[in-house]
């Protein structure tokens, strides 16, 4: 009996779309996609470094909107790649601010995905955002807010209602995104779209928002913005939380307490740092997707080929950038690229802009 399989959430999802999540269900359960997130500030490293440690070239390609970082602060927030800093992981390259505008290096970003898009590769993008008010430059502490700064109920409320002042500025924010993401619309790229990431955490200004007005209806408004307004076809919306955990002050909740529906969902997906990998961060989003696709969004530790083989539905995984370099992950990099059932890029066909294994 075959297994259930979605369409895309986006009725009008383009043909490329379409392809891809068909293609992920196609290998649904049996072989999951390998993946490198990379930094527009050297675009092409962390590719790099995984050709050097496992001889291969990862299917997943990541990358990230991002913001520029200000303040006198700013190097506390290169691990995640701020697009005016230098490329977070280097040793031999200082923190040193680059004089670079997000317009510059976003469209930086997008020119190499279409790239990659030809050599075959799935793209993932996010977006590690500011505040509304903020624009795209603002103190790494705008987004890391943690648990004792996080938006008062009332700025929550008026960021999520329509019209507002606050709702409008972070419309503005989305209206400088879709330009981008309408350029690789318009190249006949479909991209695995995860922003707002790890909401069910403790950390970001959209993170600790559980229930049908908090993050829930932040996802919706977003979804219905980017598809209806902006008409972004070309999108699978990929819903990306953090592993569960009750590290005090580290914590991430339920899933459940977080997910914006079925209707609003193409790929559930987790974050898994701390080699944090309990059985249960699988089995929960398996059974919260009902047959969804389910993919590690980012991982700090690789799993051990014992974990890879008993957490059989991620579709994905996708190392953050220079994690890959950590004394662990070189030892095993090589196992886990090369296991018999992870895809490289080697294995895939794309002679016809569609995706599929090769023969």
């Amino acid at each position: 009996m075959e297994e259930k399989r979605y369409m895309p959430v986006n009725k009008n999802a383009m043909p490329e779309v379409v392809q891809l999540l068909d293609f992920l269900y196609s290998i649904q359960g049996k072989y999951t996609l390998t993946g490198i997130h990379n930094f527009a500030s050297d675009i092409n490293r962390y590719d790099q470094v995984v050709d050097s440690l496992t001889g291969k070239t990862p299917v997943i390609w990541g990358s990230d909107f991002s913001f520029n970082a200000l303040g006198e602060n700013q190097c506390d927030f290169r691990h995640c790649g701020p697009l005016n800093l230098t490329v977070p992981g280097n040793r031999t390259v200082p923190c040193e601010v680059l004089n670079l505008s997000t317009t510059q290096q976003r469209q930086l970003i997008v020119d190499a995905a279409i790239k990659k898009y030809h050599e075959g590769r799935i793209i993932t993008l996010m977006w590690h955002c500011c505040w509304p008010t903020n624009g795209d430059d603002c103190n790494g502490d705008d987004i890391w807010r943690w648990a004792d700064n996080l938006p008062s109920q009332e700025e929550w409320d008026e960021l999520i209602t329509d019209g507002t002042e606050l709702n409008n500025l972070w419309k503005k924010q989305m209206d400088g995104i879709a330009v981008y993401l309408k350029q690789l619309q318009a190249a006949g790229v479909p991209v695995l779209w995860r922003p707002f990431h790890e909401m069910n955490g403790v950390w970001f200004w959209w993170c600790n928002k559980p229930g049908e007005n908090g993050f829930k209806k932040l996802w919706i408004s977003m979804y219905n913005y980017l598809t209806d307004y902006h008409k972004l076809n070309n999108l699978l919306w990929v819903w990306n939380t953090n592993a569960p955990r009750n590290n005090p002050g580290d914590e991430a909740g339920p899933y459940a307490d977080y997910y914006p529906g079925s209707d609003y969902v193409d790929v559930l997906a987790a974050d898994v740092y701390h080699a944090d990998w309990k059985q249960s961060h699988h089995d929960e989003l398996v059974a919260l997707g009902k047959g969804k696709i389910i993919s590690l969004g980012e991982v700090g530790a690789l799993p051990s080929t014992e974990v890879y083989e008993n957490q059989p539905q991620w579709s994905w995984f996708m190392p953050w950038g220079y994690f890959i370099l950590n004394s662990d992950n070189v030892k095993i990099a090589k196992d886990i690229y090369n296991h018999p059932r992870s895809v490289n890029l080697d294995m895939i066909d794309f002679s016809d802009q569609t995706y599929k294994l090769k023969k």
